[in-house]
């Protein structure tokens, strides 16, 4: 019995051995292939950058990116006490005041026309997304060269020429200081159709039963709009508040090819990167004076987003 037990043991088939696992099998090589480019990119052009920026703004940086003279809080102390500087904080902010609230009705305004619309809806949010593509250096030539020309050219002297008015001097009155209209409608111009998208896809989120049922109740139009539409967009108008903010505190391209000349930038208008512009990449190169001044930027950027937070709720939890 012992033998043939041994014997049906000798004969069972033998079980198959594991496949050996490939090195190209991982999860974890396939995960590194596709984004590590995209890391190793955000480390070289954006940490790696802004790391440097903050170590230089504690040093005299004249004319060089390794500096060795520590100064500590000079170059913040300089930047903080420079009138050019705090002229250029409150040009931010007069653009702010523009730009900000327009953009945030007119795109609001536009993505409920559009989505109000039956027919053709692809087609006018194609035609008013379309100028988002454009580059904000060839809108600025356009709008100076095309549109807001000097006082013998410009289409829109043209056009005050035709209804009997006197042309305008866009870019070099102060007073009034016609420029803010020129600045002001080319980032329209730019920017609206992209946060009109944004308003569009969420107003495609807000339920129809909501609408219906107020719409027994007697409330259409600006009823629904104030009690329902408004409400229901509460996270995505946070969102575009915080973003134009942002995008004003960025403003450089259409101040610098708008207004810049031959004999340099105007002493008027100048916002703050164009100001940090000049400063480290001027006559004097002074890295230290324009990364304090870029650091001092950030910090008022994240204040700003830390008070729009809290006063919009944006983060708390809902009881």
């Amino acid at each position: 019995m012992a033998e043939q037990a041994v014997e049906r043991a000798g004969s069972a088939p033998a079980r198959p051995a594991s496949p050996r696992r490939k090195w190209t099998d991982s999860p974890h090589l396939w995960f590194w292939i596709f984004v590590g480019p995209f890391v190793a990119g955000l480390l070289v052009f954006v940490v790696i950058p802004i790391l440097w920026s903050v170590w230089l703004s504690f040093y005299d940086a004249r004319n060089t990116v390794t500096p060795t003279h520590f100064v500590g809080f000079d170059n913040y102390r300089r930047m903080l006490g420079d009138s050019a500087f705090r002229s250029s904080l409150v040009t931010f902010v007069l653009f702010a005041v523009f730009i900000v609230p327009t953009t945030f009705v007119l795109s609001l305004g536009l993505a409920v026309l559009v989505n109000g619309v039956r027919r053709g809806k692809a087609f006018f949010r194609s035609v008013f997304f379309l100028p988002t593509a454009c580059s904000y250096v060839v809108a600025a030539m356009i709008w100076r060269h095309s549109l807001f020309g000097g006082t013998a050219a410009g289409m829109v002297n043209t056009v005050l020429g035709w209804v009997g008015g006197a042309p305008i001097a866009w870019l070099s009155v102060v007073h009034p200081p016609w420029y803010w209209l020129v600045l002001v409608t080319v980032r329209l111009w730019l920017q609206v159709g992209f946060f009109m998208v944004l308003f569009l896809a969420a107003l495609q989120r807000v339920p129809q039963q909501l609408y219906e049922a107020a719409a027994l109740d007697g409330a259409t139009g600006w009823k629904a709009f104030r009690y329902i539409t408004f409400p229901q967009l509460r996270a995505t108008s946070t969102a575009v508040l915080m973003l134009l903010l942002v995008n004003a505190f960025q403003a450089f391209d259409e101040f610098y090819n708008v207004l810049s000349t031959t004999g340099g930038y105007p002493p008027y208008a100048r916002p703050p990167l164009v100001y940090l512009f000049n400063v480290a990449l001027g006559n004097g190169q002074d890295f230290g004076d324009g990364s304090a001044g870029a650091v001092i930027l950030t910090l008022i950027i994240a204040i700003f987003a830390l008070l729009q937070g809290r006063f919009t709720g944006i983060g708390r939890r809902e009881r």
